[in-house]
């Protein structure tokens, strides 16, 4: 091989290399309210950086016990700012690189037409047997629907109907399977173009429940990792708040 065939192969390897480097993957926990919009998220976010999205989706109480148990998790997508704030306390997440990527909104939905009315009167009238709600103690969606109810004064009425999920994921599974005629889900799982995909619901007040402002962070074992940081930038993108919005959430 002669001496310009050599430098032609070295550079080419090392462009190879390169790009072995620049390609990495990251392995994100996400809320289970977000994991539509993050699948959209990390599509586009592969697209434009060669890097690959490994997620998996739950309750933020559940991931906060794991990521203090030693996951593998770099990045995680929180369904409230309490989370990653105590994370960061503790020194499992990166000081600094916690921001709030969506303010999520509560709606009572039934996957039935007509079901639920404009101002979410059903709840006083009680025809029904089954009310969804997410485990106040694991997701903050159940929180913020325990919040609404106490508002409601309708906590001694409600509590023997409630089917609780483990996650937003199930509670919504509950309410589309007819398991509950009613529940309290996300607005990004039922809502698309801004009208609802199916069913019936009424979009909560924000003044009835605290904000659930969705925070996410840098963990410890995702520093200095390019996918991880690089992920963290492009949420703050236009691109991501695109689909942020569109899902059903506010900035």
């Amino acid at each position: 091989m002669n001496t310009a065939a050599q430098k032609l192969a070295l550079a080419a390897s090392l462009l190879l290399a390169s790009a072995g480097a620049r390609a990495d993957e990251v392995q994100v926990a996400v809320a289970a309210n977000f994991a539509g919009p993050m699948q959209k998220i990390a599509a586009a976010f592969e697209q434009s950086t060669g890097h690959k999205v490994l997620q998996t989706s739950g309750s933020t109480g559940k991931f906060y016990a794991q990521i203090k148990a030693g996951a593998p998790f770099e990045v995680l997508f929180a369904a409230d700012d309490e989370t990653p704030a105590k994370l960061e306390a503790e020194g499992a997440g990166v000081p600094g690189s916690r921001f709030t990527y969506a303010v999520g909104k509560l709606v009572l939905w039934s996957s039935k037409a007509d079901r639920v009315d404009s101002k979410g009167e059903v709840l006083k009238k009680g025809d029904f047997a089954h009310l969804a709600v997410a485990n106040p103690k694991l997701a903050p969606y159940g929180q913020a629907a325990m919040e609404t109810i106490k508002a409601l004064g309708l906590t001694d009425a409600l509590t023997p109907k409630f089917v609780v999920g483990e996650n937003i994921a199930q509670t919504h599974q509950f309410v589309a399977t007819g398991n509950a005629e009613l529940g309290f889900v996300a607005l990004s799982q039922v809502q698309e173009g801004g009208s609802f995909k199916s069913g019936s619901g009424w979009i909560v007040p924000a003044s009835m429940h605290a904000p659930i402002r969705q925070d996410m962070i840098l963990l410890e074992k995702g520093k200095g990792k390019p996918a991880a940081e690089a992920l963290m930038k492009f949420m703050k993108t236009d691109a991501a708040k695109a689909v942020i919005t569109a899902a059903g959430y506010s900035l």
